[in-house]
């Protein structure tokens, strides 16, 4: 039993080595943050978009979704979305993806 239980204590007695902190952190582009904020957009997006299949959305993959979107979205062709267009845009994709 005392074989079993030094090792052990020791073990725990040891402190663990630290994680290393990022460099840098960079600020999330509004293409990601889209994603981010709708599952419905981040599932199509991982679905089409996400060309090495780590399931996360690099900025290049993220801002190439995000003009796929803005192209189906813009209903009336003006280049701004509506909160209109967003709505009915989500529930396309959510109807036909």
């Amino acid at each position: 039993m005392l074989r079993v239980v030094l090792p052990l204590s020791l073990a725990l007695a040891s402190p663990l080595p630290a994680q290393p902190a990022p460099a840098k952190l960079e600020a999330t582009p509004a293409a990601q943050s889209l994603f981010e904020r709708d599952w419905v957009l981040m599932n199509w997006a991982l679905k089409f978009y996400d060309r090495d299949r780590d399931i996360l959305l690099e900025p290049a993959e993220a801002q190439a979704a995000a003009a796929e979107f803005r192209k189906m979205a813009d209903a009336d062709g003006d280049g701004r979305v509506t909160p209109q267009e967003y709505r009915a845009a989500r529930e396309f994709i959510l109807a036909r993806y």
